[in-house]
């Protein structure tokens, strides 16, 4: 058995592949790398086809038919060998810090279910890199539980780029993302967190999460363009965690679902309110109806919690707020 596979999903990535894959290398031996070529139509598959031919004990490709970046994780994870999961966007890269990671999970007394490490923030033009790191949230080097964890700030939060989870544990809770959807990384890593009893954080900077590149979904107009994909991956994150069951079960597990779930939310309608249409408002509407009768609980604080009913006005003057919000917020993280 691999102690880490790396699922690295790819669509028409040829520009960038060698350079996510040879980041890998250093992981040598322990490390297996499934690149899911997501039926490119440029040389993706036939670069993938050399790192197989070259590393075979290393690389490992599935070449399908288009799915999306989802499905580029379900078939990860259906191939995976290693006792540990992390996804590599084939754009970006992962550190020097990898062989150091690889060295904390060997030592582990025991397995766990989430671990949890530094991204950065890595800008094509060369301004606003950042680093994320979750040192107020979680003691280092020390396998806790979520009673042990401490609330993350307003802007902090985990992405798929910091969280590696236990192989087994996803497919024990059937993880399956859907085709053809944007933003479905935040399903995975929500519902695997809302599973997660067991944590370890390692204060590595692993990940180099690039913003910049052309045709991001995380791009302005993709996101204005793709509003609904992700008001209905916000919709099923609130079905998935169960924050009404979480609450009664760990108060720090329920804050820090919620506040990842609510983040979400405050997504959503920022993406629906760049659409600056009617029926992306109309969207928008019946997915805060639908949350709030899926967390019952919540209905109190959907009322009350003066921001989120600020940024969600109806009208032309919602738009305006949530967009100059949105924007706002982008200019102390830039975030795409």
């Amino acid at each position: 058995m691999k102690l880490l596979t790396v699922a690295v999903p790819s669509y028409n990535s040829q520009d960038y592949l060698a350079n996510a894959l040879d980041s890998l290398l250093l992981g040598g031996e322990r490390v297996e790398v499934v690149i899911v070529n997501d039926g490119s139509k440029d040389n993706t598959g036939a670069i993938a086809d050399e790192y197989v031919a070259k590393y075979p004990s290393i690389f490992k490709v599935v070449h399908q038919e288009n799915g999306g970046h989802g499905e580029g994780i379900n078939q990860g994870l259906k191939n995976a060998t290693g006792k540990y999961f992390y996804v590599l966007d084939s754009d970006d890269t992962v550190t020097d810090k990898l062989p150091e990671l690889l060295d904390r999970l060997e030592k582990l007394e025991q397995d766990v279910d989430l671990v949890v490490v530094n991204y950065m923030y890595r800008h094509t033009d060369g301004k606003g890199d950042k680093t994320m790191h979750y040192r107020n949230v979680f003691p280092r080097d020390k396998v806790v539980g979520w009673d042990d964890t401490k609330p993350f700030k307003i802007d902090q939060f985990l992405m798929l780029h910091s969280a590696i989870f236990r192989t087994q544990l996803m497919r024990d809770i059937n993880m399956v993302l859907p085709k053809h959807t944007f933003y479905e990384d935040n399903l995975m890593l929500y519902k695997c967190m809302r599973h997660s009893k067991s944590i370890i954080y390692y204060d590595l900077d692993m990940y180099n999460y690039t913003i910049g590149v052309v045709g991001q979904s995380m791009e302005e107009a993709n996101m204005a363009k793709r509003y609904i994909q992700q008001v209905n991956v916000t919709r099923e994150i609130f079905r998935e965690i169960e924050l009404d069951k979480v609450k009664t079960e760990s108060k720090a597990q329920y804050k820090a679902l919620k506040h990842g779930a609510f983040l979400m939310l405050a997504g959503a309608t920022a993406m629906s309110r760049l659409n600056n249409t009617d029926k992306a408002d109309q969207d928008l509407e019946q997915m805060w109806n639908d949350v709030k009768a899926i967390s019952a609980v919540e209905g109190n604080y959907f009322r009350h919690k003066s921001l989120l009913k600020f940024i969600n006005l109806k009208g032309k003057t919602g738009r305006k707020v949530s967009i100059f919000f949105y924007r706002l917020s982008k200019r102390f993280v830039r975030f795409n």
